[in-house]
C-alpha cells in the first residue's frame, strides 16, 4: 500500500463556559485509490455471529475518539473503546435478546446514556427497555422510571428533542403483540426534565417489522417529523405541536415506495435541505438456494416449518460452513437412516463447521419426527448424494462444499432503490438523472464524503448471496454530473453463509478520512480504512459540537451548516441509516474540496439556539458550544 501524507492544524479557543472544536485538515495522497482491511485497529471476534442493525457510534466515554456499540442478535451489545485511534477488544455490556440501540445525555448530568431495546421472545417473555449511565467506562444500570417504560417485543428506540425544549425525548416502538390484538406499541415518551420519560403520545399501529424509522425535517419547520418503513408503503409523519403527527404521505412523497430497507437524510446538491435515499430489497425466500459454479460451493436459506433440499451431488466426505440454525435448533443435527443426535462440540449460538463421512450418516429417515425431533437431517444416500431435509422455525443458512453440478432456484427480480431531492416540501425522484439506477438486493445505506471533494457520497450494503464475497457499492458524489460508482474500493467481506446487513461511517483515527464499519448478518464485523483520494489534494473540515451556549440542549439533533466554494452542507448531529438504532456522534466532517476562501459555519441547537462563525482556512480562531462537566480538561 503506498503511503498516505497527512497534515492539520487545529487551534481550540476557550472563553467562558464555552468551546467549539475545529478541525481543518489537508490530506494529501499519493495515488492510493482504496480503502484497507484493519484488524490491528480492530480486533474482532472471529465468530459468524448473527447481527442488529448497524453499529452505534458515540464518544462514550468523552475523551474525544468515537467508540462503538456493536449487537449480536441473540448473543448480546458489546462496546469497543477507542484508545487513540486503536479499538479495544469487544467487551460486553450485557447478554441476551437485544435489538435498537440510543445513545445521548437524556437527563442533562454531564453523563451519557444508552438505552437498549430488548426482545420478547416472540410474544413469550414482554420486557422494557434497559437503561444504561456511563460513568468512566463502566455502564452503570439505571433503575426503571415510575411508571416504566412499557413491556413489549422491543425494536426501535431513538432518542430525539421532539418538542424543541432542549431535552430529548425517545420512539420506543414494538413489534406488533397478538394479545394487544391491534392496539398501536408505537410509543412516544416526552422528558419531563426530571430525570423520567412518561408517556406522551402513540403513532397508529404498524404491522409486522414496520417499527423501521428516520427522523428527519423535511419541510424545515425545525420540528422533526417520522418516516416508517419496513413492512408494506413508506410512511411520512409530518410533527405538529406537543408530540402530535399526521400522516403526509401521499402528500409528500411523488408515488407509493415499498420494500425499504434503509433510509437515509443527504444533502446531496448542498441547497440546504435535506433529500432521501431509500435502500431496497426482498429477503430470501424459504428453500432459496444458491450456487457458485467455480467454488463449487452451494448456499441454502430456509425457515417456518418443513423443508427439504434436492439431494446434491458431492462425494464421501460432506463439508458445510457456518451452519446457522438459530435456538432451540442449534443443537439440532440428526444423521443417517436413524437420525441419531450428532454431537457439536463447544458453543452453537455462532456458525459452525462440519465435517462428515458418508458411513457415518448412511440413509436417511423414511419419515422424519418432526413432533419430537424438530432440526436438520443429513444423510448420506449413496452415488455420491447426500440429502438434507427436517424442520426450522427461525432463519437457517448454510453453506456445502464440492458440490459437483447444481441449478439454483430462480431468484426474484430486485427492486431498484430510490434517491429523492426535496423540492420545498413535496420530493421528485432523481434516481436515474443522477446516476443511481441500482437494481440490488440492498439492504443499508450510509452517508459520508469519502474523498473530501465538498459533496457527499453514498456507500450502499448488499443482501449477497451466501456463496459469493461481498462487495459494498460506493457511489462518488461529482456535483452536478450526479454521482459515479466507484469500482477500486476495496471494501469486501469473504464470509460465506454470511448475509449483507450493517454499514456506518466512522473517523475513527481523526486523521480527517471517514472510514467504514461493516457488519454481516451470521458473518463479522470490519472496520475499513479510508485511503481513497484523487489527483489533486482535497481539505476537509471536522467540526465537534457540545451543549448549546446556555447549557439547555445537548448536541445531539443539532443541526451543522457550513458554506464554502461548493455551496451550503448540512449534517444533523447522531443522523444515520440505522434501521432501529441512532448514533451520537458529535464529530461532523465536511469536505471541502481545493476551497481556500473563509468558510461559514452555523451550528443550530434543538431548542433553537444558534452560533455562526465565519473561519478562515489558515485560521482556526473559532468555538461554539458548551463542554459538560465530565469532559471539560
Amino acid at each position: 500500500m503506498k503511503s498516505v501524507i497527512y497534515t492539520s492544524k487545529i487551534k481550540v479557543l476557550l472563553t467562558v463556559g464555552a468551546i467549539f472544536i475545529v478541525c481543518i485538515g489537508y490530506s494529501q495522497t499519493v495515488f492510493q485509490n482504496n480503502f484497507s482491511e484493519v484488524k490491528k485497529d480492530f480486533p474482532r471476534q472471529e465468530k459468524n455471529l448473527r447481527k442488529w442493525d448497524a453499529p452505534v457510534v458515540a464518544d462514550l466515554d468523552q475523551d474525544g475518539y468515537l467508540d462503538v456499540l456493536i449487537n449480536d442478535h441473540g448473543f448480546g451489545v458489546q462496546v469497543c473503546w477507542n484508545n487513540a485511534g486503536e479499538f479495544a477488544k469487544p467487551y460486553d455490556i450485557i447478554m441476551g435478546d437485544l435489538h435498537g440501540i440510543s445513545v445521548g445525555d437524556y437527563d442533562q448530568d454531564g453523563f451519557i446514556e444508552v438505552v437498549m431495546s430488548r426482545g420478547g421472545g416472540s410474544g413469550s417473555n414482554a420486557r422494557n427497555s434497559k437503561l444504561f449511565k456511563v460513568v468512566e467506562r463502566k455502564f452503570i444500570p439505571i433503575p426503571d422510571f415510575i411508571p416504566p417504560l412499557e413491556l413489549m417485543r422491543g425494536r426501535t428506540v431513538k432518542f430525539a428533542d421532539l418538542n424543541n425544549d432542549g431535552y430529548l425525548d425517545l420512539l420506543n416502538f414494538a413489534f406488533p403483540d397478538r394479545q394487544k390484538k391491534g392496539e398501536s406499541e408505537n410509543y412516544i415518551y416526552k422528558n419531563n426534565t426530571l430525570g423520567s420519560l412518561i408517556l406522551a403520545n402513540k403513532l397508529p399501529p404498524s404491522k409486522g417489522d414496520g417499527q423501521k424509522s428516520l427522523l428527519t425535517d423535511f419541510n424545515n419547520d425545525n420540528i422533526l417529523d417520522i418516516i416508517l418503513y419496513g413492512n408494506g408503503q413508506v410512511k411520512v409523519y409530518q410533527g405538529t405541536q406537543n408530540f402530535n403527527y399526521k400522516e403526509v404521505s401521499k402528500q409528500v412523497l411523488p408515488f407509493p415506495i415499498e420494500k425499504v430497507t434503509s433510509v437515509v437524510e443527504i444533502d446531496f446538491d448542498n441547497d440546504g435541505d435535506f433529500d432521501l435515499y431509500f435502500s431496497r430489497g426482498e429477503d430470501f425466500k424459504k428453500e432459496e438456494t444458491f450456487y457458485n459454479k467455480e467454488a463449487k460451493a452451494f448456499g441454502f436459506y430456509t425457515k417456518r416449518g418443513k423443508f427439504k433440499l434436492p439431494d446434491l451431488k458431492v462425494g464421501d466426505i460432506l463439508k458445510i460452513e457456518n451452519l446457522q440454525t438459530q435456538w432451540p435448533y442449534n443443537e439440532a443435527l440428526f444423521l443417517g437412516e436413524t437420525g441419531y443426535d450428532y454431537q457439536f462440540l463447544g458453543e452453537t449460538h455462532s456458525g459452525r463447521n462440519i465435517s462428515l463421512v458418508n458411513s457415518n450418516a448412511l440413509g436417511f429417515p423414511d419419515v422424519i419426527d418432526t413432533e419430537h425431533k424438530k432440526g436438520v437431517y443429513v444423510g448420506y444416500v449413496g452415488n455420491t448424494k447426500w440429502r438434507l431435509a427436517g424442520y426450522l422455525w427461525s432463519p437457517g443458512t448454510g453453506v456445502i462444499h464440492n458440490v459437483k453440478e447444481y441449478k439454483p432456484t430462480t431468484h426474484n427480480d430486485a427492486p431498484h432503490d430510490i434517491l429523492l431531492v426535496n423540492k420545498k416540501d413535496v420530493f421528485e425522484d432523481v434516481t436515474q438523472s443522477k446516476g443511481l439506477f441500482l437494481k440490488e438486493n440492498t439492504v443499508g445505506v450510509s452517508v459520508a464524503d469519502f474523498d473530501n471533494n465538498g459533496f457527499h457520497d453514498l456507500i450502499v450494503r448488499k443482501r449477497g448471496d451466501l456463496v459469493f464475497n461481498n462487495k459494498a457499492i460506493l457511489y462518488l458524489n461529482e456535483g452536478k454530473e450526479g454521482f459515479k460508482r466507484y469500482q477500486d474500493h476495496h471494501i469486501v467481506t469473504e464470509e460465506l453463509g454470511s448475509i449483507g446487513l450493517a454499514i456506518e461511517t466512522i473517523d475513527y483515527n481523526k486523521d480527517g478520512n471517514q472510514d467504514i464499519i461493516i457488519g454481516d448478518e451470521r458473518g463479522k464485523w470490519h472496520v475499513f480504512k479510508n485511503e481513497l483520494s484523487k489527483a489533486k489534494t482535497n481539505s476537509y473540515i471536522t467540526v465537534t459540537i457540545g451543549n448549546s451556549l446556555s447549557g439547555k440542549a445537548t448536541a445531539l439533533g443539532a443541526l451543522v451548516e457550513i458554506q464554502s466554494c461548493t455551496g451550503k452542507q448540512t449534517k444533523r448531529v447522531g443522523s444515520t441509516g440505522a434501521m432501529y438504532s441512532l448514533s451520537f456522534n458529535n464529530q461532523i466532517h465536511f469536505g471541502l474540496g481545493t476551497c481556500g476562501k473563509p468558510i461559514t459555519v452555523t451550528v443550530t441547537w434543538s431548542n433553537g439556539e444558534q452560533e455562526r462563525k465565519k473561519i478562515n482556512t489558515l485560521n482556526t480562531n473559532v468555538f461554539i458550544g458548551k463542554q459538560t462537566k465530565t469532559n471539560l480538561k
